[in-house]
Protein backbone atom coordinates (compact mmCIF):
# COMPACT_ATOMS: atom_id res chain seq x y z
CA UNK A 1 0.00 0.00 0.00
CA UNK A 2 1.34 3.68 -0.72
CA UNK A 3 1.49 6.17 2.05
CA UNK A 4 -1.36 8.59 2.64
CA UNK A 5 -2.16 11.64 4.62
CA UNK A 6 -3.08 12.12 8.41
CA UNK A 7 -3.09 14.28 11.07
CA UNK A 8 -1.10 13.13 13.69
CA UNK A 9 -1.06 13.59 17.53
CA UNK A 10 2.17 13.54 19.59
CA UNK A 11 2.17 14.30 23.55
CA UNK A 12 3.82 13.20 26.68
CA UNK A 13 1.66 13.20 29.80
CA UNK A 14 3.09 13.46 33.98
CA UNK A 15 1.04 13.20 37.19
CA UNK A 16 -2.24 13.72 34.33
CA UNK A 17 -0.75 17.12 32.86
CA UNK A 18 -0.07 17.63 29.25
CA UNK A 19 3.17 18.24 28.98
CA UNK A 20 4.26 18.79 25.44
CA UNK A 21 2.38 18.46 22.71
CA UNK A 22 2.17 18.43 18.81
CA UNK A 23 -0.99 18.29 15.81
CA UNK A 24 0.53 18.14 12.16
CA UNK A 25 -0.50 16.60 9.22
CA UNK A 26 2.00 13.61 7.89
CA UNK A 27 2.77 10.99 5.60
CA UNK A 28 2.30 7.27 7.30
CA UNK A 29 1.72 3.81 6.25
CA UNK A 30 -0.21 1.06 6.51
CA UNK A 31 1.80 -0.02 9.33
CA UNK A 32 1.58 2.99 11.09
CA UNK A 33 -2.28 1.74 11.91
CA UNK A 34 -4.29 -0.15 14.92
CA UNK A 35 -5.49 -3.54 14.57
CA UNK A 36 -8.85 -4.05 12.76
CA UNK A 37 -10.71 -6.34 10.78
CA UNK A 38 -12.32 -3.46 7.91
CA UNK A 39 -9.55 -1.11 6.20
CA UNK A 40 -11.58 1.93 5.14
CA UNK A 41 -10.65 4.26 2.24
CA UNK A 42 -11.70 7.42 4.23
CA UNK A 43 -13.17 9.98 2.55
CA UNK A 44 -14.59 12.53 5.17
CA UNK A 45 -14.19 13.17 8.62
CA UNK A 46 -15.95 16.50 10.56
CA UNK A 47 -14.99 18.41 13.44
CA UNK A 48 -16.51 18.07 17.05
CA UNK A 49 -15.59 19.36 20.14
CA UNK A 50 -13.51 16.02 21.09
CA UNK A 51 -11.92 16.56 18.51
CA UNK A 52 -10.94 20.07 19.13
CA UNK A 53 -10.45 18.97 22.44
CA UNK A 54 -7.71 15.96 21.22
CA UNK A 55 -5.93 18.37 18.28
CA UNK A 56 -6.22 21.53 20.88
CA UNK A 57 -3.53 19.96 23.40
CA UNK A 58 -6.38 19.42 26.10
CA UNK A 59 -6.73 16.60 28.65
CA UNK A 60 -9.50 13.92 28.87
CA UNK A 61 -9.85 13.06 24.84
CA UNK A 62 -6.46 11.64 23.30
CA UNK A 63 -5.53 8.28 25.49
CA UNK A 64 -2.56 7.09 23.42
CA UNK A 65 0.21 8.84 21.80
CA UNK A 66 1.06 8.98 18.63
CA UNK A 67 -2.95 9.18 17.79
CA UNK A 68 -4.57 10.05 14.55
CA UNK A 69 -7.65 12.19 16.08
CA UNK A 70 -10.80 11.95 14.86
CA UNK A 71 -14.11 10.70 16.38
CA UNK A 72 -15.90 10.19 13.14
CA UNK A 73 -15.40 8.78 9.82
CA UNK A 74 -16.89 8.01 5.94
CA UNK A 75 -15.56 6.24 3.51
CA UNK A 76 -15.85 3.13 1.05
CA UNK A 77 -14.65 -0.59 2.57
CA UNK A 78 -11.11 -1.13 0.83
CA UNK A 79 -10.44 -4.60 2.77
CA UNK A 80 -12.62 -6.94 5.32
CA UNK A 81 -12.08 -9.86 6.80
CA UNK A 82 -15.33 -9.22 8.65
CA UNK A 83 -17.94 -11.24 6.03
CA UNK A 84 -20.60 -8.13 6.51
CA UNK A 85 -17.96 -6.18 4.97
CA UNK A 86 -17.03 -6.19 1.04
CA UNK A 87 -14.82 -4.03 -1.05
CA UNK A 88 -16.76 -1.15 -2.16
CA UNK A 89 -19.10 -0.84 0.64
CA UNK A 90 -20.55 2.93 1.55
CA UNK A 91 -19.68 3.46 5.54
CA UNK A 92 -19.59 5.62 8.61
CA UNK A 93 -18.35 5.02 11.90
CA UNK A 94 -19.43 7.71 14.84
CA UNK A 95 -17.06 7.02 18.24
CA UNK A 96 -16.17 3.40 19.05
CA UNK A 97 -13.35 4.70 20.74
CA UNK A 98 -11.60 6.04 17.19
CA UNK A 99 -10.08 9.61 17.90
CA UNK A 100 -9.43 9.32 21.33
CA UNK A 101 -7.73 5.34 21.81
CA UNK A 102 -7.77 4.16 18.31
CA UNK A 103 -6.35 6.13 15.36
CA UNK A 104 -9.75 8.03 13.97
CA UNK A 105 -11.10 9.59 10.84
CA UNK A 106 -8.72 12.09 10.08
CA UNK A 107 -6.73 10.26 7.77
CA UNK A 108 -6.84 9.00 4.36
CA UNK A 109 -7.36 5.70 5.59
CA UNK A 110 -8.59 3.63 8.63
CA UNK A 111 -8.75 0.38 9.69
CA UNK A 112 -11.37 -0.41 12.39
CA UNK A 113 -13.69 -2.93 14.15
CA UNK A 114 -15.96 -4.09 11.86
CA UNK A 115 -18.87 -4.11 14.36
CA UNK A 116 -19.02 -0.70 14.80
CA UNK A 117 -19.40 0.51 11.12
CA UNK A 118 -23.25 1.60 9.90
CA UNK A 119 -24.00 1.31 6.19
CA UNK A 120 -24.89 4.55 4.92
CA UNK A 121 -28.45 4.83 3.93
CA UNK A 122 -29.20 5.07 0.20
CA UNK A 123 -30.79 8.11 0.31
CA UNK A 124 -27.90 9.74 1.98
CA UNK A 125 -24.10 11.02 0.08
CA UNK A 126 -20.88 10.37 1.51
CA UNK A 127 -20.89 14.32 2.41
CA UNK A 128 -24.01 14.33 4.01
CA UNK A 129 -22.93 11.83 6.30
CA UNK A 130 -20.27 13.68 7.03
CA UNK A 131 -21.93 16.53 8.02
CA UNK A 132 -24.19 14.88 10.17
CA UNK A 133 -21.24 12.68 12.08
CA UNK A 134 -20.94 12.24 15.73
CA UNK A 135 -23.18 15.28 16.16
CA UNK A 136 -26.18 14.65 14.34
CA UNK A 137 -26.52 11.21 15.34
CA UNK A 138 -26.24 12.23 18.91
CA UNK A 139 -29.11 14.79 18.40
CA UNK A 140 -31.07 11.69 16.84
CA UNK A 141 -30.55 9.55 19.97
CA UNK A 142 -31.83 12.60 22.32
CA UNK A 143 -34.56 12.68 19.61
CA UNK A 144 -35.57 9.28 20.00
CA UNK A 145 -35.13 9.50 23.81
CA UNK A 146 -37.62 12.11 23.86
CA UNK A 147 -40.07 10.24 21.65
CA UNK A 148 -39.43 7.02 23.93
CA UNK A 149 -40.81 8.69 27.05
CA UNK A 150 -43.58 10.23 25.22
CA UNK A 151 -43.16 14.17 24.63
CA UNK A 152 -45.70 14.27 21.65
CA UNK A 153 -45.48 17.28 19.59
CA UNK A 154 -49.16 17.77 19.44
CA UNK A 155 -49.21 17.52 22.92
CA UNK A 156 -46.57 19.86 23.10
CA UNK A 157 -48.00 22.52 20.69
CA UNK A 158 -51.36 21.97 22.61
CA UNK A 159 -49.97 22.96 26.19
CA UNK A 160 -47.86 26.13 24.90
CA UNK A 161 -44.46 24.68 26.04
CA UNK A 162 -41.54 23.97 23.75
CA UNK A 163 -38.68 22.20 23.64
CA UNK A 164 -35.23 23.81 24.69
CA UNK A 165 -32.32 22.83 22.56
CA UNK A 166 -28.63 24.48 24.88
CA UNK A 167 -25.69 24.81 22.86
CA UNK A 168 -28.10 25.50 20.61
CA UNK A 169 -25.59 26.72 17.55
CA UNK A 170 -22.99 23.81 17.97
CA UNK A 171 -23.15 20.62 16.16
CA UNK A 172 -25.46 18.34 18.54
CA UNK A 173 -27.51 21.70 18.92
CA UNK A 174 -28.35 22.60 15.20
CA UNK A 175 -29.23 18.79 13.77
CA UNK A 176 -31.77 18.61 17.04
CA UNK A 177 -33.22 21.87 16.16
CA UNK A 178 -33.66 21.14 12.71
CA UNK A 179 -35.01 17.28 13.38
CA UNK A 180 -37.17 18.74 16.13
CA UNK A 181 -38.89 21.37 13.90
CA UNK A 182 -39.48 18.68 11.35
CA UNK A 183 -40.98 16.76 13.11
CA UNK A 184 -43.75 19.69 14.35
CA UNK A 185 -42.27 20.56 17.94
CA UNK A 186 -41.83 24.17 19.00
CA UNK A 187 -38.24 24.78 19.94
CA UNK A 188 -36.60 27.01 21.75
CA UNK A 189 -33.02 27.58 21.20
CA UNK A 190 -30.54 28.89 23.93
CA UNK A 191 -27.35 30.78 22.39
CA UNK A 192 -25.11 32.86 23.81
CA UNK A 193 -25.20 35.00 20.47
CA UNK A 194 -28.52 35.50 19.83
CA UNK A 195 -28.13 38.43 18.45
CA UNK A 196 -26.07 36.97 15.70
CA UNK A 197 -27.35 33.98 15.56
CA UNK A 198 -31.43 34.54 15.56
CA UNK A 199 -30.93 34.47 11.41
CA UNK A 200 -29.31 30.90 11.37
CA UNK A 201 -31.30 29.45 14.28
CA UNK A 202 -34.50 30.83 13.09
CA UNK A 203 -33.76 29.27 9.58
CA UNK A 204 -33.06 25.85 11.33
CA UNK A 205 -36.35 25.86 12.64
CA UNK A 206 -36.24 27.52 16.07
CA UNK A 207 -39.38 29.49 16.92
CA UNK A 208 -38.00 31.15 20.05
CA UNK A 209 -34.54 32.38 21.02
CA UNK A 210 -33.13 32.95 24.85
CA UNK A 211 -29.56 34.07 25.48
CA UNK A 212 -27.58 31.21 27.58
CA UNK A 213 -27.41 33.86 30.30
CA UNK A 214 -30.77 32.61 31.48
CA UNK A 215 -29.57 29.48 32.20
CA UNK A 216 -26.11 29.36 32.63
CA UNK A 217 -25.92 31.03 36.69
CA UNK A 218 -27.27 29.36 40.02
CA UNK A 219 -31.29 29.07 40.05
CA UNK A 220 -33.69 27.54 42.67
CA UNK A 221 -33.99 23.70 42.49
CA UNK A 222 -37.70 24.73 41.07
CA UNK A 223 -38.76 27.07 39.28
CA UNK A 224 -41.44 28.05 36.54
CA UNK A 225 -42.49 25.19 34.48
CA UNK A 226 -41.79 26.31 31.00
CA UNK A 227 -40.49 23.13 28.64
CA UNK A 228 -42.16 19.72 27.99
CA UNK A 229 -38.48 18.17 26.89
CA UNK A 230 -35.03 19.30 26.79
CA UNK A 231 -31.75 18.13 24.42
CA UNK A 232 -28.99 19.65 26.68
CA UNK A 233 -25.22 19.66 25.08
CA UNK A 234 -23.72 22.20 27.87
CA UNK A 235 -24.19 20.35 32.07
CA UNK A 236 -23.30 22.04 35.01
CA UNK A 237 -25.30 25.01 35.77
CA UNK A 238 -27.43 24.89 32.50
CA UNK A 239 -28.68 21.64 32.82
CA UNK A 240 -29.29 21.60 36.37
CA UNK A 241 -31.78 25.16 35.72
CA UNK A 242 -33.29 23.10 32.68
CA UNK A 243 -34.57 20.43 35.31
CA UNK A 244 -35.66 22.86 37.69
CA UNK A 245 -37.50 24.40 34.50
CA UNK A 246 -39.17 21.27 32.95
CA UNK A 247 -42.88 20.44 33.02
CA UNK A 248 -44.48 17.72 35.13
CA UNK A 249 -43.86 14.04 33.48
CA UNK A 250 -41.19 16.10 30.62
CA UNK A 251 -38.24 14.32 29.79
CA UNK A 252 -34.42 15.98 29.33
CA UNK A 253 -31.61 14.17 27.65
CA UNK A 254 -28.33 14.81 28.69
CA UNK A 255 -25.10 14.70 25.47
CA UNK A 256 -22.53 17.16 26.65
CA UNK A 257 -20.46 19.19 29.25
CA UNK A 258 -19.48 22.14 27.40
CA UNK A 259 -20.21 24.61 30.89
CA UNK A 260 -18.86 21.54 32.97
CA UNK A 261 -19.60 17.57 33.91
CA UNK A 262 -20.89 18.71 37.18
CA UNK A 263 -24.80 18.88 37.92
CA UNK A 264 -25.25 20.89 41.00
CA UNK A 265 -29.01 20.57 41.61
CA UNK A 266 -31.43 18.54 43.78
CA UNK A 267 -33.47 15.58 43.17
CA UNK A 268 -36.49 17.65 43.44
CA UNK A 269 -37.61 17.51 39.50
CA UNK A 270 -37.37 14.15 40.12
CA UNK A 271 -39.63 13.59 42.83
CA UNK A 272 -41.68 16.36 42.88
CA UNK A 273 -42.51 16.69 39.24
CA UNK A 274 -41.43 13.33 37.83
CA UNK A 275 -39.08 14.75 35.42
CA UNK A 276 -37.12 11.84 33.34
CA UNK A 277 -33.23 12.58 32.93
CA UNK A 278 -31.86 10.40 29.96
CA UNK A 279 -28.00 10.23 29.22
CA UNK A 280 -27.23 10.05 25.96
CA UNK A 281 -23.88 7.79 25.21
CA UNK A 282 -23.35 7.78 21.43
CA UNK A 283 -19.22 6.34 21.76
CA UNK A 284 -20.91 2.49 23.06
CA UNK A 285 -24.79 2.83 21.60
CA UNK A 286 -25.18 -0.48 20.42
CA UNK A 287 -25.71 -1.39 16.64
CA UNK A 288 -29.61 -1.85 16.49
CA UNK A 289 -29.95 1.88 18.17
CA UNK A 290 -27.00 3.14 15.43
CA UNK A 291 -28.55 1.53 12.12
CA UNK A 292 -32.21 3.20 13.92
CA UNK A 293 -30.64 6.54 14.59
CA UNK A 294 -29.24 6.70 11.02
CA UNK A 295 -32.80 5.14 9.07
CA UNK A 296 -34.31 8.03 10.87
CA UNK A 297 -31.81 10.33 9.99
CA UNK A 298 -32.65 9.51 6.70
CA UNK A 299 -36.17 10.26 6.75
CA UNK A 300 -36.07 13.35 9.33
CA UNK A 301 -33.48 15.73 8.35
CA UNK A 302 -33.62 17.98 5.65
CA UNK A 303 -31.36 17.83 2.69
CA UNK A 304 -30.93 21.75 2.76
CA UNK A 305 -31.36 22.54 5.77
CA UNK A 306 -28.53 20.14 6.75
CA UNK A 307 -26.75 21.97 3.88
CA UNK A 308 -26.96 25.19 5.04
CA UNK A 309 -25.62 24.35 8.44
CA UNK A 310 -22.34 22.87 6.72
CA UNK A 311 -18.92 24.12 6.28
CA UNK A 312 -16.51 21.61 4.23
CA UNK A 313 -12.97 22.34 5.06
CA UNK A 314 -9.95 20.33 3.61
CA UNK A 315 -7.09 18.34 6.08
CA UNK A 316 -4.64 20.61 7.18
CA UNK A 317 -7.32 23.41 7.97
CA UNK A 318 -8.76 21.23 10.75
CA UNK A 319 -5.69 22.09 12.99
CA UNK A 320 -6.00 25.64 13.40
CA UNK A 321 -10.35 24.90 13.41
CA UNK A 322 -10.02 22.85 16.37
CA UNK A 323 -9.45 26.22 18.08
CA UNK A 324 -12.22 27.92 16.83
CA UNK A 325 -15.03 25.20 17.96
CA UNK A 326 -13.04 25.21 21.62
CA UNK A 327 -14.14 29.07 21.79
CA UNK A 328 -17.02 28.62 20.14
CA UNK A 329 -16.18 30.73 17.18
CA UNK A 330 -18.02 27.52 14.62
CA UNK A 331 -21.51 27.05 14.12
CA UNK A 332 -23.18 24.20 12.85
CA UNK A 333 -21.61 21.53 11.33
CA UNK A 334 -17.84 21.38 9.77
CA UNK A 335 -16.94 18.47 7.48
CA UNK A 336 -13.25 17.61 6.70
CA UNK A 337 -12.11 16.45 3.01
CA UNK A 338 -9.52 14.54 4.11
CA UNK A 339 -8.76 14.09 0.39
CA UNK A 340 -8.29 17.75 -0.34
Amino acid sequence: MSDFRAIVIEQEIEGGTITAHTAEVRRVTDAFLMPGDVTVAVEYSDLNYKDGLAIGGRPGVARTSPLIPGIDLVGTVEASDDPRWSPGDRVVLNGDGIGESHHGGLAERARVRGDALVRIPDAIASAQAAAIGTAGFTAMLSVLALERNGVDPDEVRESGSSVLVTGAAGGVGSVAIAVLAGLGYPVTASTGRPEELAGYLTDLGASTIIDRAELSDPGRPLQSQRWAGVVDAVGSHTLVNALAQTRYGGTVTACGLAQGPDLPGTVLPFILRGVTLVGINSVEAPAALRETAWRRLALDLDEETLAAMTTVIPLADAIPAAEDILGGRLRGRTVVDVRA
